[in-house]
């Protein structure tokens, strides 16, 4: 077992997978299927820190960063140039930015990007894991 962050570990999430398979397969073979199929994925956030569990759990951020700015264009669709368009758009994301809170854990960034690996939320220590 890996060390528990918030009760929360790989290896937990994997049990739990396992029991909802057996659980619903006879039922909904084509839905356990799919999350079969996509399994890795799915439990891809514990190789990232702990801080950012809660972001990449979020259902698609994109389309709630996006949201005001494409009710206002389809409303403005045809009246404005093309120019007039991008300023507009501009101008509304930089006031949605001022909703927008700080990613948590945002210092980690730089190690998920350089690749520090991550076990259960928590940095491995490749040092301590080549001496042993």
């Amino acid at each position: 077992m890996g060390v528990s962050v918030g009760g929360e570990i790989k290896d937990d999430a994997e049990t739990a997978f396992d029991r909802f398979e057996k659980r619903f397969e006879a039922k909904y073979p084509k839905a356990v299927q799919c999350l079969q199929k996509d399994r890795e994925e799915l439990l891809a956030f514990y190789d990232f820190p702990a801080q950012h569990w809660q972001s990449l759990r979020t259902t698609n951020p994109i389309e709630s960063t996006f949201g005001t700015i494409r009710h206002r264009t389809k409303r403005t669709k045809g009246c404005l140039s093309r120019d007039g368009m991008l300023q507009m758009m501009f101008k509304l994301g930089e006031c949605a930015q001022e909703n927008w809170r700080r990613q948590r854990g945002f210092n980690y960034l730089g190690k998920g990007i350089t690749g520090v690996q991550f076990k259960d939320g928590i940095e491995v220590d490749t040092d301590n894991q080549d001496a042993a």
